[in-house]
């Protein structure tokens, strides 16, 4: 494959960088209609242009109407992530509230990681002076298996004086802002997620080699179609994916740095400061997330269930 000039010169000391330029760096947020259909259930505040919404209006829980729930699923694929704030509900409103999208998910790594991890469908994530928070990096959940998760509910048990903000970031966005020829280029390839090297970083050797079997690595589309919409996202992250099959080791390495960073563009992004009682359910499938860690040493509680997915479909076989 022939490298265009553009992206060659995104690595060239000196440079300028062309996919860092001044200007709008405006995308469609995917209202699925053509228009803004307004919601009748609840009230919708977007918080940035393309990603991110606060929901009033409703309280969550497994007991949640088909018309709120129809709502919801429409507002979940045209903002990519929701909060709601003020959400004061016991732990099984929580699980009762993330049945009602799918089958949830039985993570197999964390108990092996996450001390004291009891729930298979609730993970706690407890962070405080002697267990760090490890997840600042920018990652789609369990791209290492594959079906990786449809979705995730987040939700604030304990949150520090201040610090520990989440951030997450619309691959849809970032796919229709790259340049053309860098879609061109990337459209019909494919990626190598794996977990060994993350959560495997973590787990005794024996335990590594005897879940190897049951996950292997896996190969994803970079360009991922979104059945419900059409909306073409990126579907690379740092945390999961090792290589871009069908090139060279160092054109896959390029091409990976350069989307990571531009996934990272803050015009991409949204920024959740959380407040006791906040819930975000968020769509693993369109976009990234960041776990910011700048709370140490003080504690931070937050409980998650993740809905399981399907088996991430590309642009041919969309069509």
């Amino acid at each position: 494959m022939t490298r265009s000039p553009l992206t060659t010169a995104f690595f060239e000391p000196g440079r300028a960088d062309p996919l860092y330029g001044h200007g709008p760096m405006v995308a469609p947020n995917t209202v699925l209609d053509g228009e803004a259909t307004p919601y009748t259930s609840f009230s919708v505040s977007p918080v940035t242009p393309t990603i991110g919404a606060e929901i009033s209006g409703i309280r969550l829980s497994g007991n949640l109407s088909e018309r709120t729930l129809a709502e919801l699923r429409r507002a979940l694929l045209e903002w990519k992530v929701l909060f709601f704030r003020d959400q004061d509900i016991e732990r099984s409103d929580h699980r009762g509230f993330a049945q009602l999208w799918g089958d949830l998910e039985q993570h197999p790594f964390f108990k092996y990681i996450q001390p004291g991890q009891t729930d298979a469908d609730v993970v706690t994530l407890a962070k405080d002076v002697m267990t760090s928070g490890f997840e600042n990096n920018w990652h789609n959940d369990v791209t290492w298996s594959e079906h990786p998760s449809f979705a995730a509910v987040l939700r604030a048990v304990e949150i520090p004086p201040v610090g520990g903000d989440t951030l997450w970031a619309d691959t849809g966005a970032a796919y229709d802002l790259l340049p053309q020829d860098i879609r061109d280029r990337i459209d019909h390839l494919a990626a190598e997620h794996d977990w060994v090297h993350a959560f495997g970083a973590g787990m005794p050797e024996d335990s590594v080699a005897a879940l190897r079997p049951e996950f292997p690595p896996v190969q994803h589309p970079v360009v991922r179609v979104i059945p419900e919409t059409g909306r073409r996202v990126l579907f690379v992250n740092v945390s999961f994916t090792r290589r871009i099959l069908g090139v060279d080791t160092a054109e896959s390495d390029e091409l990976l740095r350069m989307l990571y960073r531009h996934i990272q563009r803050p015009e991409f992004q949204v920024r959740l400061r959380w407040q006791p009682n906040t819930i975000a359910l968020w769509d693993n499938r369109t976009c990234q997330h960041y776990a910011a860690s700048d709370y140490y040493p003080a504690r931070r509680v937050m409980d998650r269930i993740s809905i399981i997915g399907e088996k991430p479909r590309g642009i041919a076989a969309a069509h």
